[in-house]
């Protein structure tokens, strides 16, 4: 079987430890798996999701941010808009993953705060 190149762009942090987890998923399975956290939408850090960072990485994987801030306890590779297009162009497989950001507040019992 061949590897494939494949990029899972995170619009909004409700799914991006998901995101992470999936690419992960196809990075063990022998594909050259990236995560792009876009937007500075970044997730709760917790302990399960930076280890599922460096395994991406040890995987021979990235985990890359859009022009974005450092995030304490956590290493992005930044990465600029243009330099994602030129990327994305070898890419095999472009994964847009989660909805995007909602423009209404969710009631509270829904809410991550």
């Amino acid at each position: 079987m061949e590897s494939k190149k494949c990029f899972f762009l995170m619009q909004n942090r409700m799914y991006a430890g998901d995101a992470v987890r999936s690419a992960l998923g196809l990075a063990v399975e022998n594909h050259y798996s990236h995560a792009v956290f876009m937007y500075n939408e970044y997730p709760r850090f917790s302990d399960y999701v930076k280890e599922n960072i460096d395994w991406i990485r040890d995987m021979e994987g990235d985990v890359l941010t859009l022009d974005g801030d450092d995030v304490e306890g956590v290493e992005l590779t930044k990465i600029s808009l243009e330099e994602l297009g030129e990327k994305l162009r070898e890419a095999d497989y472009i994964i847009p993953y989660g909805l995007p950001k909602q423009s209404k507040t969710p009631p509270p019992a829904c809410s991550e705060d």
